[in-house]
C-alpha cells in the first residue's frame, strides 16, 4: 500500500499567528510527516520551525528528510521524489510561499503521483492569486494566471496589450506577478500601456498586516501615488473594458 502525497499550503510570508492563515489541522498533520518535497530546503525547514513552535515535530529536524524540486529538476528525477511513498511512507510537498502545484514546480509531481495511483490530498491554506482575485473586484468567473512577464520594456509592453485585447474580448481578468524590485516598472508599464479605462489592480503583501489592494482605471493609477510594494510580493490584475 503506498503512502499518500499531502499538498502544504505554506504560509506568504506570516512568522507569528499561524492559525490566522493555515488550519490547526494542516499544522497538526505537517507536524507527524517526517518526509518532504520542497523547492528549497533551507526555506522548507524555516516553515517546519515555524509548525513546530505550534505543534511538536514527529522527529529532531536533522532526522526530518527534505528533498528538493525546482525548476531545473530533470523529469527523470521525479520517480526518486516518490519513492517513498510507493514503499508506504506519507510525504508533503510544500511550496515556498502559498499553496503547492499551482504556478509551482510541484505540479509535474502531482502528476507523477497520479500515475503511480498515489493518493493525492491537498489542504487548505492561503493563495495569493486566489486572495488577489477575491479582493480585486475584478471578474471572478474567469481568469487566468499568466506568471512573469517579459523584462524588456517592448516586449513587456507588447505583451500586456496582448492580455488587454484577451481581456476585454473574453471578459476575463489576468493575473501576473514580477520580481519585487521590479514591481514599480511593471506598474509603470500598465499605466502607460493600456487603455484609460481598463481595470488595474496591485495586491500587496496578502494575508500580512502590511497588505495593501487597491483597484482603479489606468487613468486613475497614473494620477495616484504608487503603492509601498518595493521588493514585497505582489500580484497584479487587470481587466479590460
Amino acid at each position: 500500500m503506498t503512502g499518500t502525497l499531502y499538498l502544504i499550503p505554506n504560509t506568504l510570508g506570516q512568522t507569528e499567528a499561524l492559525a490566522n492563515v493555515l488550519p490547526e489541522q494542516v499544522q497538526r498533520l505537517t507536524a507527524q510527516l517526517d518526509y518532504f518535497v520542497a523547492e528549497n530546503a533551507k526555506t522548507a525547514r524555516a516553515f517546519l520551525k515555524l509548525v513546530g513552535t505550534q505543534h511538536p515535530l514527529c522527529k529532531p529536524m536533522q532526522d526530518i528528510t527534505i528533498a528538493e524540486l525546482n525548476v531545473n529538476t530533470p523529469a527523470a528525477a521525479l520517480s526518486a521524489l516518490l519513492a517513498p511513498l510507493l514503499a508506504g511512507q506519507d510525504g508533503g510537498l510544500v511550496s515556498e510561499a502559498g499553496v503547492p502545484a499551482v504556478a509551482d514546480p510541484g505540479a509535474d509531481l502531482v502528476r507523477l503521483a497520479h500515475q503511480h495511483k498515489i493518493p493525492v490530498r491537498p489542504l487548505v491554506g492561503p493563495s495569493s492569486l486566489l486572495l488577489a482575485v477575491m479582493a480585486s473586484g475584478l471578474n471572478g468567473q474567469s481568469f487566468a494566471f499568466n506568471g512573469y512577464l517579459p523584462t524588456d520594456a517592448a516586449q513587456r509592453a507588447s505583451r500586456l496589450k496582448d492580455l488587454e485585447q484577451r481581456s476585454r474580448k473574453e471578459k476575463q481578468t489576468q493575473l501576473f506577478i514580477e520580481t519585487p524590485y521590479r514591481n514599480a516598472a511593471l506598474l509603470e508599464a500598465l499605466v502607460t500601456t493600456c487603455a484609460p479605462g481598463t481595470l488595474i489592480c496591485v495586491a500587496t503583501d496578502l494575508s500580512l498586516p502590511s497588505e495593501t489592494i487597491r483597484t482603479m482605471t489606468a487613468a486613475q493609477w497614473k494620477t495616484t501615488a504608487p503603492p509601498d510594494f518595493h521588493k514585497k510580493p505582489t500580484v497584479f490584475l487587470l481587466l479590460g473594458q
